[in-house]
């Protein structure tokens, strides 16, 4: 076996033996502090994209590392066949954060959307009676990427060729919730809606939306299922982007920034009347919840407590705002930003999203297109006012290129 160090190579290595299922930016990252990482030549990057939102705290925060390096000396996994001495304080302060009782853990988003949906059509079959239980969705959408939730994906990149496809899924438009009135039947149990559109270029919705679902779900006797994985745990100037309408959902979805940038790890939250029809033996995972995730899942919740990144995401995320929107005309078409999370559509004339990316990279800046010409920018919620400035000029010289 040879050696690689140096970028070109690993590159290279990664394309000869990955499955191509992306297509990353040409950059090899080997370490990272706080909002910046550097590449196996030394060279440092602002990261502006933050692991679709997974590394809200920043890399390696000392709170989070210190909790994890602290478990690891401990023991990582029992699998829940026994208890340990994490997973119930974590549980506890979750649930205490999300103003729920209790907590179902597990790892990926992906994994947390299938539980929730799993539990919207169990608390269907056993508090509504209803044999074969429905879901209303919304266009738009990203949940995941495994078979059931790419069913109900408008995305035909994620949905040609996996067919056939899941049913029970109704799909509306995002932000109509007349459509979701109209769309309410007899075996309607749940409407699972992200507050915020991430993937699909940070889209909000009217301010009445959420409040209109909430009443629906409330008056059809049907639960509303908030997926908070990306526009959650500050990201936004909030706790959660349902806070921002004063809505609160049945069930959250969690993960991403859960794990700190340090494990995965995910949880669908919710009352006992909702998460308690699940029983032994009906759902689970041999990692969901293990001392790891739950020691780093604890240190992400006490972060939150203290109000600080929400603090931050809000008043930095005005500064990102008025400056992205400084550039509307100048190469910019339109720009949309709640707290730190910010998608920029780029006039077509000028380049696409993913040409813009890779000028951005060339300055130092680390974006990530989406649906062709946008790019979304979700910095680390340690992002400096100074950092927020240099990646925004960074983009306006990118533009003019």
């Amino acid at each position: 076996m040879i050696t690689v160090t140096d970028g070109a190579g690993l590159i290279e290595q990664e394309q000869r033996h990955l499955a191509h299922n992306y297509h990353p930016m040409p950059v090899v990252i080997s370490s990272a502090d706080g909002a910046w990482v550097t590449d196996v030549d030394g060279r440092r990057y602002l990261d502006c994209l933050a692991a679709y939102s997974a590394v809200n705290f920043g890399h390696r925060h000392p709170v989070i590392i210190d909790a994890a390096v602290r478990q690891l000396g401990r023991v990582t996994l029992t699998s829940r066949a026994f208890h340990t001495d994490q997973l119930g304080p974590f549980a506890n302060r979750l649930a205490a954060l999300c103003r729920k009782e209790m907590v179902l853990p597990m790892n990926t988003g992906a994994e947390a959307v299938e539980s929730g949906i799993k539990v919207a059509r169990k608390w269907g079959h056993d508090v509504r009676g209803i044999a074969e239980p429905e879901i209303i969705v919304a266009g738009g959408n990203f949940h995941g990427r495994t078979i059931t939730v790419i069913s109900f994906s408008d995305d035909p990149e994620a949905r040609t060729g996996f067919g056939p496809y899941t049913p029970g899924f109704t799909v509306v438009p995002y932000g109509d919730a007349e459509a979701v009135a109209a769309a309410i039947t007899e075996r309607t149990v749940a409407v699972l809606v992200e507050p915020i559109q991430g993937e699909a270029g940070v889209i909000i919705p009217p301010a009445d939306y959420l409040p209109r679902l909430r009443e629906l779900c409330d008056r059809n006797r049907m639960l509303l299922i908030c997926d908070e994985i990306q526009s959650g745990l500050g990201r936004t100037g909030t706790t959660f982007a349902s806070d921002h309408v004063g809505v609160v959902p049945d069930l959250y979805l969690l993960g991403k920034a859960l794990g700190g940038g340090v494990v995965p790890v995910s949880a669908v939250v919710g009352d006992a009347e909702v998460l308690g029809v699940l029983q032994p033996g009906q759902h689970g995972s041999t990692f969901g919840g293990n001392p790891l995730a739950a020691a780093v899942g604890s240190a992400v919740v006490e972060l939150l407590e203290t109000g600080e990144f929400q603090q931050r995401a809000t008043e930095l995320g005005v500064r990102l705002h008025d400056r992205l929107r400084g550039l509307i005309g100048s190469g910019v078409t339109a720009v949309r930003c709640a707290g730190l999370w910010a998608g920029v559509d780029i006039d077509p004339a000028i380049g696409t999203g993913r040409q813009l990316g890779e000028r951005l990279l060339a300055r130092g800046v680390l974006v990530k297109d989406t649906h062709g010409s946008t790019i979304r920018i979700a910095p680390p919620l340690v992002i400096t006012a100074d950092e927020i400035d240099f990646a925004v000029d960074q983009l306006a010289a990118a533009l003019t290129e």
